[in-house]
């Protein structure tokens, strides 16, 4: 676990793009996958690399006419678990 910790840490610091959207693509694809587990994960790094709440429901948000309601509707109430805890 540590090594993929490692090279997640390094391939978000190599390129253009800021932590927290990293997190919030990364929380993105953990909603596609249906990992709740993964959702929980980076919806907390998401917010300790400052992003907000809205931002974070938009994101999910914008993946209904890619993943369908159903499974974003999942995504909200995950992220939510998260989000209640602030």
């Amino acid at each position: 676990m540590a090594a993929v910790e490692a090279l997640g840490k390094t391939v978000r610091e190599q390129g253009p793009i800021d932590e927290k959207t990293a997190h919030l693509i990364q929380m993105a694809a953990a909603v596609a996958i249906h990992s709740e587990g993964s959702v929980h994960s980076h919806v907390r790094r998401a917010l300790a690399a400052g992003a907000s709440a809205d931002e974070i429901n938009h994101a999910i948000i914008l993946l209904t006419s890619t993943i369908g309601f159903p499974t974003v509707s999942a995504a909200l109430s995950w992220a939510n678990d998260i989000l209640a805890e602030e």
